[in-house]
């Protein structure tokens, strides 16, 4: 039986999740949640009413990092050498663990609900633009960005020679950033960030999984 996924479309953790699936080829039966209402039953699934959520068989797990890592260990993967999104080695399987926390306590709220949203998710949406929060979030994001500066590894993946999954716990928060003009300039500055996102942003899981990749 197939995963169900439980989630909303243009959030960045329901994402992050997708990506991971579709990196290691597993298919999953999505069913859209918009946790900003309050969905008949969801709280069966999730008791704080946030995305997303999985089902396999008689499983349920909810919380993005969990998810992924179980996706990671129970799926044998599709063409992955090595055959799995977590490093052996221990230093970089922390070093992983380390940006996935920085990433879900710090990146998310400035580059994201900030700079990503009110730049480019609520005009799309018809709502007028907050200059001051994206400035606020843009302030934020500098000693952010130049911290995973210093944790980004400047091989081809942010930890290593491997991908793992805080490629795409990163990756998908960069994605939304650099939609935003100001996001994709100030990237700039940061040359290991913006050789690691060059190379991180054509793979076919992230671009299949951009839901604004038919903007309109």
């Amino acid at each position: 039986m197939k995963p169900i996924l439980y989630g909303y479309e243009y959030s960045v953790y329901c994402r992050i999740v997708l990506a991971v699936c579709h990196e290691k080829g597993v298919p999953v039966d999505w069913v859209e949640v918009n946790p900003f209402t309050e969905p008949v039953g969801y709280r069966e699934h999730h008791p704080f009413n946030r995305v997303p959520a999985l089902q396999h068989d008689d499983f349920a797990l909810y919380e993005t990092t969990a998810i992924c890592r179980y996706i990671d260990d129970v799926f044998p993967g599709r063409s992955l050498q090595p055959n799995t999104l977590q490093p052996t080695d221990l230093r970089q399987r922390a070093r992983m663990a380390q940006i996935i926390a920085v990433v879900d306590a710090y990146v998310y709220w400035p580059l994201v609900r900030q700079v990503f949203s009110h730049r480019v998710f609520g005009p799309r949406m018809g709502e007028p633009v907050d200059e001051a929060e994206i400035q606020a979030g843009l302030a934020a994001a500098k000693p952010i960005l130049a911290a995973l500066e210093g944790l980004a590894s400047g091989e081809a993946y942010i930890v290593g020679s491997q991908i793992t999954l805080a490629d795409f716990h990163l990756g998908a928060m960069i994605d939304y950033f650099v939609a935003a003009g100001e996001g994709a300039r100030m990237l700039q500055d940061y040359p290991k960030l913006s050789e690691w996102w060059s190379g991180l942003k054509g793979r076919d899981s992230m671009i299949d999984t951009n839901p604004l990749k038919n903007p309109g």
